[in-house]
């Protein structure tokens, strides 16, 4: 059984005791989250919501905060003599999926 939530403008496919990476949440490690915005539910039959499903939510657990591996930003313009660059690190958070509740 699975189900696809839209956390924070964005979709996930989350199972039970599956690792998310998502845009980073201001919560503590350790700490439970619920996520309400379920768009689909698979398990014996396939619930489509308009635009949610009723009744479901998706219970995680925050595990980490991390960082991806860092990007180089690189502008120029060619015959200007300009040149700019600059280097980004995205941060997430991992959530644990525990359990998916009312599917």
């Amino acid at each position: 059984m699975y189900a696809i939530v839209e956390f924070k403008g964005k979709q996930y496919k989350a199972e039970k005791g599956a690792l998310l990476r998502v845009d980073k949440i201001e919560a503590a490690p350790g700490s439970p989250l619920d996520i309400e915005s379920v768009v689909l539910v698979s398990g014996e039959t396939v619930r489509v919501g308009a635009p949610y499903v009723s009744g479901v939510k998706v219970s995680a657990v925050v595990e980490a905060h991390e960082k991806a591996k860092k990007i180089i930003v690189f502008r120029y313009l060619p015959k200007k003599d300009f040149r700019r660059k600059k280097g980004h690190r995205q941060q997430y958070s991992v959530i644990r999926v525990q359990d998916i509740i009312g599917a």
